[in-house]
């Protein structure tokens, strides 16, 4: 079996800094993230594999598609993001982010269940030289906790999750928070009340894919 190197469940920071490498994003080089690559263990190591050692599946270790294009878009177009409080739902590495703090937000709260992703948050925050607030709460079904703007990146790949997201979305939405999902195309994306804002040819590898580059828009919820 295949094991990653420094293995310590008990210390997610050491684990991320000995089993990735900064890298740049294809579509984000303004940011750089504690990314796998084809050269360290945990890129090729299995969902069995990871469980039977203690670990969640590494979401937080890949820059994906939506989140990319999201990411994209608040850095091109600032005012989406400027002096408001956000939140970086289903947050993974933090790119979204740490691309909105870098695009002028008051504040951004990144939100991810896995003790792993918080530690990559806060690790990719520190690099990127951005202050981003970190929480692993359950947050789906609370109120609003002053997010002026709600990013969630590709979190629409299982159903219950993708409902339970967007009935507690769209009930921000309806108190007047905004809300963007950065989408390449999943099952489980909402059929209807969206408004897409824009797509992007995001360059991928076909071990996440199975495609060199996913097709990926920005969606408003409307």
């Amino acid at each position: 079996m295949t094991q990653p190197t420094n293995f310590k469940t008990s210390d997610p920071g050491a684990f991320i800094r000995a089993n990735t490498q900064l890298h740049e994003p294809p579509l984000i080089p303004e940011v750089k993230l504690h990314l796998a690559s084809e050269i360290v263990p945990i890129w090729q190591m299995t969902e069995e594999e990871l469980q039977e050692n203690g670990l969640p599946p590494p979401f937080w270790a890949f820059a994906w598609a939506g989140g990319q294009a999201l990411s994209r878009y608040i850095l091109d177009h600032p005012e989406v993001v400027r002096g408001k409080r956000v939140l970086d739902f289903g947050s993974g590495s933090g790119l979204i982010g740490i691309a909105a703090m870098k695009a002028g937000a008051e504040s951004v709260l990144a939100a991810d269940i896995d003790s792993f992703a918080a530690a990559s948050i806060r690790l990719n925050a520190e690099v990127n030289d951005v202050s981003v607030l970190v929480t692993t709460e359950n947050i789906i079904g609370s109120a609003n906790q002053g997010w002026d703007v709600i990013l969630i990146g590709d979190m629409c790949y299982e159903r219950p999750l993708a409902e339970s997201i967007e009935i507690w979305v769209r009930s921000l939405v309806a108190e007047g928070a905004t809300a963007f999902i950065g989408d390449p195309g999943r099952t489980y994306l909402p059929k209807s009340g969206l408004e897409k804002i824009i797509s992007y040819a995001v360059m991928t590898t076909r071990e996440l894919e199975d495609t060199d580059v996913r097709n990926t828009s920005v969606w408003k919820i409307i």
